[in-house]
């Protein structure tokens, strides 16, 4: 989800240089021009708050933990409606990061060189370039996995969509096609 192409709507920097092993607290918020950006970038019809409560510490020598958790108002349109359903997202995280090229985010090979991924081990660290970490493109993207991929207004269903009824489905036996014949 992260577009390097150019700089993302929601933005805030903070120098890893400025990050011990005691916790550093930031509050962020997007204001209404990033807002309106995120809503254009993820398709919705508004981005009505968006803000993150943050935890930025030292992770091993080079590395830096970020957990805590965003709150973000949306308005998405219905799908079956195109009415505005509004959705708010509480999320809580816990992201590591690591320079590039930094040995922590490689990702572990056995002997014949074959990567080993466990699904159910830990994240492999995200890296970041340069002396700083974009957490406001951290919180953006984590909004943007939360949204409701179907936001439905409550209650409306797709009761008058009908794709088709068992009998129309059927196939025809291939035997039921032989004994049509023999009875000519």
């Amino acid at each position: 989800m992260r577009d390097t192409s150019g700089p993302p709507p929601f933005s805030y920097r903070v120098k890893v240089g400025h990050i011990s092993h005691n916790a550093l607290d930031v509050r962020i918020e997007a204001d209404a021009g990033e807002r309106a950006a995120l809503a254009k970038l993820w398709d919705i019809l508004g981005v009505e708050a968006l803000s993150a409560e943050l935890k930025l510490r030292r992770w091993k020598k080079d590395g830096v933990k970020v957990f805590g958790t965003v709150h973000a108002e949306v308005t998405q349109a219905c799908v079956v409606t195109l009415d505005p359903v509004p959705e708010t997202i509480d999320e809580e995280f816990d992201e590591l990061f690591a320079p590039e090229g930094s040995p922590l985010a490689r990702i572990p090979a056995n002997d014949q060189g074959e990567i080993m991924i466990d699904p159910d081990g830990p994240d492999i660290p995200e890296t970041f370039i340069g002396d700083a970490i974009d957490v406001g493109a951290v919180v953006s993207e984590i909004v943007a996995m939360a949204l409701d991929p179907y936001p439905r207004k409550p209650g409306i269903a797709f009761a008058n969509h009908i794709e088709g009824s068992p009998e129309k489905d059927s196939k025809p036996s291939p035997f039921a096609v032989l004994k049509s014949l023999k009875g000519e």
